[in-house]
């Protein structure tokens, strides 16, 4: 009987709540610490004395982290399990946190931002894969987009940890720092609490340990809703297509094979876009409130309304993504961002200013929520870490460049400016996945990528 049949044929509850609960702690943290960097800016570029240039080089050390971190922690969530990367990952990442925090000096500030930053990728690419192969179709896309939404939860912290901790003292930027690496009390949960997923070792061949995970799953859903389960047919088996050896090559060829070079663009195209706004917004805003003229303390307090409106962002387009499919949700999410930072760009009343900003901060994480779900549904199991973590990589390009490239057009393009460019890049995100994307929704992980695997040729795909 189909070991994957009988995990999509049971209700959410109790058991899936909780991982829910354990991989959204993850991402608030991770949100957490990717945000709280936009409010240390002022403090060390008062302390170091920094040039722009130099800020920008702080707003990109984590993204160049995570755009290593997402193809390395793929790659062994691939290889040798998703379990271990995700509390391996988590632990280097507050290490690195705590580092930051006592750094005496710029350089070592840097570097340490951008083992954080290593870290937090890993961790954070792993966990939609690893969630998406516990979930039922129906509900996949409002539940993973739920997960997404936790990091809006980590960036209100870190919005009010700019207010009340960084100006606290000399020192609040270093104790802003430590809070981030609270998350590494979360290991000795992880590691009682997460079973690995048995999509995961079927792909490996290790089909009777992925029979007693599916075993022990379906016992604490039957006791946490007191209902039998819906009887499956005995005749469905499990498709095993084998990967003995991932590596990062295969899982390129395999991606812009015939049948998955489409579906690759796509998604390497709206991971690009909504990263390079996306951070590129985040993490210049309190600075260019201040250049508008708006105080600092007046600036991280619009950040915080700022940063509020990320929560119904995530969850209103969590709750889409199984009603309207999730490339018309990311379609709808991005268009609504592109106006908003339009929108921004002609604004120069405080008031108006905020209320644009806090719209574009609704769609842009509400396309977030999006991509989390879609990107893990493109890719087959035994490369899907790996897809999802060289599409995160593409998108972490963007959030390289945007910190630097906003800090310098900044000048010469003005508020107005920054955010028109903006508006251009979100426009193509939207032609984009309007005019290629697949549809999803209500499918299983196997039926989707069930075409891809059977016209990809042995050599492309190395699983058959």
């Amino acid at each position: 009987m189909s070991l994957t049949a009988r995990l999509d044929r049971l209700p959410l509850s109790r058991p899936h709540y909780k991982l829910l609960l354990i991989g959204g702690l993850g991402y608030s943290f991770d949100g957490m610490d990717g945000a709280v960097v936009a409010f240390l800016l002022p403090r060390i570029q008062e302390l170091w004395g920094l040039s722009n240039a130099s800020l920008g080089l702080v707003g990109s050390a984590a993204p160049l982290g995570f755009f290593f971190g997402a193809i390395l922690a793929g790659w062994l969530g691939d290889r040798f399990g998703r379990k271990q990367v995700m509390m391996w990952a988590l632990a280097f990442y507050a290490v690195m946190s705590v580092v930051a925090a006592l750094a005496p000096n710029f350089e070592v500030f840097l570097v340490a931002r951008i083992f954080a930053g290593l870290g937090a990728g890993a961790e954070s690419v792993i966990i939609a894969p690893f969630l998406s192969e516990f979930i039922p179709p129906k509900r996949r896309g409002w539940f993973i987009g739920t997960l997404a939404g936790f990091f809006s939860f980590g960036f209100v912290g870190a919005a009010l940890i700019g207010r009340f901790v960084v100006p606290a003292g000399a020192d609040g930027w270093r104790w802003a720092q430590v809070i981030t690496a609270v998350p590494i009390l979360l290991l000795l949960w992880w590691r009682r609490s997460l079973p690995e997923s048995p999509r995961y070792l079927i792909s490996q061949g290790r089909t009777a340990d992925a029979e007693r995970v599916v075993a022990r799953f379906e016992d604490s859903v039957v006791t946490a809703t007191n209902k039998p389960l819906t009887p499956l047919d005995p005749a469905a088996e499990d498709i095993t297509q084998h990967q003995q050896k991932i590596t990062v090559w295969n899982a390129l060829k395999f991606m812009w094979s015939r049948a998955m070079r489409r579906r690759t663009a796509v998604i390497w195209l709206i991971w690009f876009v909504i990263t390079f706004s996306y951070y590129g917004f985040f993490s210049w805003i309190p600075t260019l409130l201040v250049g508008r003229g708006i105080t600092v303390t007046k600036s991280f307090e619009f950040s915080i309304i700022i940063y509020l409106a990320q929560i119904p962002g995530y969850f209103s387009a969590a709750w889409l993504c199984d009603r309207i499919d999730r490339k018309n949700t990311i379609a709808l999410y991005l268009a609504g961002s592109a106006v908003s930072a339009f929108w921004l760009s002609q604004s120069n009343d405080p008031g108006m200013i905020l209320l644009a900003a806090a719209t574009l901060s609704f769609f842009l994480n509400g396309t977030y929520a999006g991509v989390y779900a879609y990107t893990p549904e493109l890719f087959p199991t035994w490369m899907r870490a790996t897809g999802v973590g060289l599409a995160s990589a593409v998108g972490r390009i963007g959030s390289i460049l945007a910190p630097s490239i906003i800090g310098v057009f900044s000048v010469a393009l003005g508020f107005g400016g920054v955010f028109t460019m903006t508006t251009v890049v979100l426009t193509l995100g939207v032609l984009g996945v309007v005019i290629f994307g697949a549809s999803t929704a209500g499918k299983s992980l196997e039926d989707i990528n069930a075409r891809a695997e059977h016209e990809a040729t042995p050599v492309e795909s190395s699983s058959k």
